[in-house]
């Protein structure tokens, strides 16, 4: 069993994920990069420990719609994790990788949508990356799922999840881009069974 909660994740931890946070920015951004054929830089990313009803607000308005890419993981480390961007920034990242005009704004197609999952599996694979090199676990990402709606309704994914692991969620912010800078949210919802697992292969006393 878990021996403690994420209200008593301390300085030393936050640190870690800082750290977890900044290994998995520069992974996604080369990754982002390469697939654009663009230059890119990113910002420090900023780590917060918040209840659901501060998590929506740090991100946006309730009735804003935005595009959510959520993915379970499993192995040595069991939860789920969820990258989400603002519609302007993911019609920026898509337009760019189509090759057209920046302003362009059509409702997404099908294959705008294959592209944001394989935007959004990439990113999030380059933070699971880092966490697995830097905790040496194994873990083993789930087939990404897309959606784009009111950020509500998206966010209600990892409000259910917060039922079961406990009543606040880790939320990292990065920014990443060119000429135009991409905000991008991760919330990770590790059980907390794995948040000890993290711990102690990164030499943490719990």
């Amino acid at each position: 069993m878990s021996t403690y909660t994420l209200n008593e994740v301390n300085d030393i931890y936050f640190d870690v994920l800082r750290e977890i946070g900044n290994i998995g920015a520069g992974n996604a951004t080369t990754a982002m990069a390469s697939m654009l054929g663009v230059r890119i830089n990113m910002e420090v990313p900023k780590v917060e420990l918040l209840t659901f009803q501060e998590l929506g607000s740090a991100i946006c308005p309730e009735d804003e719609s935005i595009v959510g890419i959520y993915l379970e993981v499993s192995e040595d480390i069991t939860g789920s994790m969820m990258f989400l961007m603002k519609l302007n920034s993911a019609h920026y990242l898509v337009n760019r990788l189509m090759g057209r005009p920046t302003d362009y704004d059509q409702d997404f197609d099908e294959m705008d949508m294959s592209a944001l999952t394989e935007i959004g599996n990439i990113i999030a694979g380059s933070y699971l990356s880092a966490l697995s090199s830097m905790t040496q676990l194994t873990i083993a990402p789930s087939v990404p799922h897309l959606a784009i709606d009111m950020a509500a309704a998206i966010l209600s994914v990892p409000a259910i999840q917060f039922g079961l692991y406990g009543d606040n969620a880790l939320l990292i912010t990065t920014e990443f881009g060119d000429e135009v800078m991409i905000d991008g949210y991760f919330i990770l919802l590790p059980d907390l069974e794995s948040y000890d697992k993290i711990l102690q292969s990164l030499g943490i006393k719990i």
